[in-house]
């Protein structure tokens, strides 16, 4: 992670442990004594990539800096059931009480991270990316999209300042499409200006190869084919290949496991996949006490 990604991280572990503690340990304060020292273990009750650690390890450690924490596993390694993951020594009660948190970190980044690699490693014979989206959990975005990283994916934008993406609704609303057809003229227009703002790359969603046809002209960046099936993803990239080299294609919507392989196999160089950040299994992790 970045230094910018760890300063936020700890900023969302922090509300985190305040979201869950309030105004304190209600069961552990009545049942384990404060003096108690124990040895804490969690383990991978689920097959998977782990992604997580560092954040998890973060957790006991702002909750109570006294605790040591030894992680047997690293971002990204593989997890078979019963794998011992990380051991923690030091108070019981700070333990109990960072327990939940810990894991819930864990459980929501390893998900990502594996279902990511699943979408990975169904295309690893091609040269095409598997990209994440901004359809993410509020606040949690920036360990959402490490997720993906861990799991072998790349990220999209971060946010709306980072990058040009022009959409659907945006063509509708500067008057660029109408009716379902393109406006060649204010397409021009928007994009001069586009140009003229910012260094950004300019990345164009198009949905149909009729407007495909039409928006390559203007030479964005990347186009976004949105929707399109097998058939129309096949003449785009032929047309793009044939005229346009230089111009990258994105596809999404409606990608899956079971489909991912045909369309990457179709030269293009982007897939992304919202499901792999809004629809993830999370992954089981226990912690037991050694007594």
């Amino acid at each position: 992670m970045t230094r910018e990604e760890k300063k936020l991280a700890e900023e969302l572990i922090r509300r985190a442990l305040k979201e869950d503690i309030g105004k304190g340990d209600l069961t552990t304060s009545l049942c384990v004594s404060s003096s108690k020292k124990s040895k804490a273990l969690i383990l991978a009750k689920d097959r998977g990539v782990l992604c997580g650690i560092e954040i998890a390890k973060k957790v006991f450690k702002l909750l109570d800096p006294s605790l040591k924490f030894r992680n047997f596993k690293n971002d990204g390694d593989a997890l078979t059931k019963e794998d011992r993951v990380a051991q923690i020594i030091g108070k019981a009660t700070s333990i109990l009480t960072a327990e939940r948190t810990a894991l819930n970190f864990l459980s929501l980044l390893s998900g990502i991270a594996t279902y990511t690699r699943k979408f990975v490693d169904r295309i690893k014979d091609t040269k095409t990316k598997i990209m994440d989206t901004r359809k993410t959990t509020p606040t949690l975005r920036v360990l959402e999209k490490y997720a993906v990283r861990v799991g072998g994916g790349f990220n999209h934008r971060r946010g709306l300042w980072d990058g040009i993406l022009v959409k659907d609704n945006h063509l509708k609303a500067s008057k660029i499409v109408y009716k379902r057809r393109v406006n060649i003229k204010r397409l021009k227009q928007v994009f001069s200006l586009i140009r003229s703002k910012t260094d950004h790359k300019i990345e164009i969603e198009v949905e149909s190869f009729e407007e495909f046809k039409k928006v390559v002209f203007i030479r964005p960046d990347i186009v976004l084919l949105d929707n399109f099936n097998l058939k129309a993803i096949r003449k785009s990239v032929e047309f793009r290949n044939k005229f346009f080299p230089d111009i990258k294609i994105e596809v999404s919507g409606r990608v899956n496991l079971g489909n991912v392989k045909k369309i990457a196999k179709l030269g293009v160089d982007f897939i992304s996949v919202g499901s792999i950040t809004h629809s993830p299994s999370s992954l089981d992790f226990s912690l037991e006490i050694n007594e």
